[in-house]
């Protein structure tokens, strides 16, 4: 069994179910991104993995445990999140922020500790945040703002990470930025991470996996190679696509066609379906 997983989970808001008896095994050491149209329950899906939502039925498995049977402290030590649009507190420096992340580790009484200030500048190393320690959230970049945030989960000092599209709002230069950094996480260090993003591109590109979901269920899932296929685009997102070979990672590269007449482009290699 994989350090996180799911199974027969039900998940919804008020009468509506969002998420409807889906099995999970999320690869450790690996960069698995969920995939799908909107509303289909992928934000669902990662909150009710960081026990931020409650399942109304099913099971999540943090190494092995139900985890509603665990203590918050001790998930919060094991497993961080980055929801979709992360708010703080007018002023904050971004040293204060990334020191909220050992909050797990502290009591109330107690002032940091000389471990607290090495996972802290630990975490603002990693995310080439160091220099910006003394500055306020609003005085930064997106793409600073979104390795700030990724800090904060890092101090936490977890294997686990759960980032609900950290690329949104982001320009394509930032969002390769943040991605690489979450790369090097998996690489260098390595971590377990679940993502959420829109851009299919960018998802192949810097996953290990792919989790490809609609109406709330799991359609497919595997390496991006096996996964991206014209059919595939088609039955999950509606979406009229060639899939050529990314020329410079030479895997699997979407084209969307659209609605308008699609002219012949030479030298396009079509992947076939599977």
């Amino acid at each position: 069994m994989t350090r996180l997983s799911a199974r027969d989970l039900v998940v919804g808001y008020d009468e509506r179910v969002i998420i409807d008896g889906l099995d999970i095994d999320v690869p450790d050491a690996a960069i698995t991104t969920i995939i799908g149209p909107n509303g289909c329950g992928k934000s669902t899906l990662l909150r009710c993995l960081a026990r931020l939502l409650p399942a109304r039925s099913g099971t999540v498995f943090l190494d092995g445990a139900d985890i509603t049977t665990i203590k918050p402290k001790t998930v919060a030590r094991t497993l961080g999140i980055l929801p979709q649009n992360p708010v703080a507190p007018e002023g904050l420096t971004v040293e204060d922020l990334v020191a909220r992340g050992r909050h797990p580790y502290q009591k109330w009484y107690q002032q940091a500790s000389a471990e607290d200030e090495r996972a802290v500048a630990e975490a603002l190393e990693l995310t080439a945040t160091a220099d910006l320690a003394d500055r306020t959230l609003d005085a930064l970049s997106g793409g600073q703002r979104q390795r700030v945030w990724i800090a904060l989960a890092l101090a936490q000092g977890t294997d686990l990470l759960l980032l609900d599209e950290p690329t949104t709002y982001l320009d394509l230069a930032h969002s390769l930025e943040v991605l690489d950094l979450v790369h090097s996480l998996k690489t260098d260090h390595g971590k377990t991470i679940v993502m959420v993003l829109h851009d299919l591109n960018l998802a192949v590109r810097y996953s290990d996996s792919l989790f490809v979901m609609k109406d709330g269920g799991l359609v497919h899932h595997g390496v991006p190679d096996e996964v991206i296929t014209t059919d595939l685009l088609e039955d999950a997102f509606g979406l009229r696509a060639q899939v050529v070979t990314d020329p410079v990672f030479g895997g699997p590269m979407i084209v969307p066609i659209g609605t308008h007449s699609a002219r012949g482009v030479p030298g396009l290699r079509k992947i076939p379906s599977a």
